[in-house]
């Protein structure tokens, strides 16, 4: 990580501003808000996935995908969750964060029991925005799947 301050640690208040922007963020997803979950990334923003979709280029396109997302589950009757934690904040000079969560992803269909999708590793690129932050860049690797790292 170019530009990484790697002893560098963030204030405890702006640890805790990270993890609401990130249960605020997922919650967004979760309770079926894709457009306004879409305004948590820059309109460059990037969103990537290998194991599961071609990199998403631009808000537009991540809210669509998003949109697409939410439509389905609903079609399917589940209801999905995420669990974020063993969130690391790493500030770069540039005065944006690198971050990495690790991210339980569940869903339940309607009246069924749960059910642990997957477990993925999520690297953002942060930059301030308006007094908060966005994503610039996400990355997520899913566990058990060859070939991925960072």
């Amino acid at each position: 990580m170019s530009g990484s301050r790697t002893d560098a640690y963030v204030s405890a208040d702006l640890y805790a501003r990270l993890q609401q922007f990130y249960a605020r963020q997922m919650g967004l997803m979760d309770y079926g808000r894709p457009e306004e979950w879409a305004a948590t990334f820059t309109e460059d923003g990037v969103f990537e996935e290998p194991h599961r979709l071609e990199p998403l280029h631009g808000r537009d396109a991540i809210r669509l995908s998003a949109r697409e997302r939410v439509d389905r589950l609903a079609a399917e009757k589940l209801d999905f969750r995420h669990w974020l934690a063993m969130l690391d904040v790493r500030p770069q000079d540039d005065g944006s964060l690198r971050t990495r969560t690790y991210a339980l992803a569940m869903r339940t269909p309607r009246g069924g029991a749960l059910d642990i999708f997957a477990h993925v590793v999520c690297h953002d690129h942060l930059v301030e925005a308006d007094g908060s932050w966005a994503v610039r860049h996400r990355h997520i690797e899913h566990d058990g799947v060859a070939g991925e790292g960072r």
